[in-house]
C-alpha cells in the first residue's frame, strides 16, 4: 500500500471541499452548521497537508526491516530520511522540481526497489554515473582504485555470526563499517555505470539484496538521504528504546 499517494488523494479531496465550501456553499447556508463531510475536511485539511508537506519534501521517519546493513543499522532501527539534500521531488511520481545535490558515495540512501517500487529499499551509494565499480575478492574497487578495509574488533553491541570479520571501509574520504564472511562470496564487475543510475550495497556485503543482483537504482527512484537514528523497536511485543540520537555514517 503507498501511503503517499493515499495521502496525496486524501488531501486533494479534502481540499477541494474546503475550497467549495470557501467559495459557494458558506454564503448559501448562512449561519447554518455545515455536514459532516465539510466539517471534517475543514478540520483534518491543513494538518494532513502540512504532513504531506513534511513527508515530501523535509524529512520522512522509516524503519528497518532486515538485516543487509549490518552494523550500521539494526533490525528495529527507525531512521530520519533527509528528503531535500538530493533536491525537491515530486510526490509519488518522484519527479525532480529543484535541484540541490547529488548522491554522493558513501551516503546511506532509501530509495524505490527497481523491481517493485512499492518497497522501500535501503543501501550504501558505492558508485555514481560514470564510475566503473567491481568487487573482487571480498574487496571493492571503483575506478580501478582498491577501497582499503582496515579490520578491528566489533564494538559488542551485535552477535557477529561465525566466519565474519568486521572491518572498516574506506570509500574515497569517507569510512564505514562493513560485515564480511571470510569464504569464498560472488565477485562482481567491472561495469559502469550509466548516467543517472546509481549502483548501492548492503554493508552486510555478503547477505544483502542489492545493486549485485538487480542491477543500478534509477535517479526516479531515490527516496532522500538517512541521516539518523532516533529510535530502536526490536517488535510490538517489546518497549522502544530511546537514545541521544546516532548520525548515519
Amino acid at each position: 500500500m503507498d501511503f503517499t499517494l493515499i495521502l496525496v488523494i486524501v488531501v486533494l479531496v479534502s481540499g477541494c471541499i474546503y475550497a467549495l465550501d470557501l467559495l459557494f456553499f458558506k454564503a448559501r447556508r448562512g449561519d447554518a452548521a455545515p455536514g459532516l463531510l465539510i466539517d471534517y475536511s475543514r478540520s483534518f485539511f491543513p494538518v494532513l497537508a502540512l504532513v504531506l508537506v513534511l513527508r515530501s519534501f523535509l524529512f520522512e521517519p522509516f524503519q528497518i526491516p532486515s538485516g543487509s546493513m549490518l552494523p550500521t543499522l539494526k533490525i528495529g532501527d527507525f531512521i530520519l530520511v533527509n528528503k531535500f539534500d538530493y533536491g525537491l521531488r515530486l510526490p509519488v511520481v518522484g519527479t525532480t522540481v529543484v535541484e540541490i545535490s547529488e548522491p554522493a558515495r558513501g551516503d546511506v540512501m532509501v530509495f524505490k526497489y527497481p523491481s517493485d517500487p512499492r518497497i522501500n529499499f535501503i543501501k550504501r551509494v558505492v558508485a555514481l554515473p560514470g564510475d566503473t565499480v567491481a568487487y573482487q575478492n571480498k574487496t571493492l574497487y571503483v575506478n580501478g582504485v582498491e577501497q582499503t578495509l582496515r579490520p578491528v574488533q566489533p564494538s559488542g553491541e551485535l552477535a557477529v555470526p561465525p566466519l565474519t570479520q568486521e572491518a572498516i571501509e574506506s570509500l574515497g574520504e569517507r569510512e564505514h563499517r562493513i560485515w564480511r564472511r571470510m569464504t569464498n562470496g560472488r565477485d562482481f564487475g567491472p561495469i559502469e555505470i550509466p548516467e543517472n543510475q546509481f549502483f548501492v550495497m548492503g554493508d552486510n556485503r555478503d547477505n544483502s539484496n542489492d545493486s549485485r543482483v538487480w542491477g543500478f537504482v534509477d535517479d526516479s527512484l531515490i527516496v532522500g538521504r538517512a541521516f539518523a537514528v532516533w529510535m530502536h523497536w526490536d517488535s510490538f511485543f517489546s518497549l522502544p528504546s530511546f537514545s541521544d540520537v546516532r548520525v548515519i555514517q
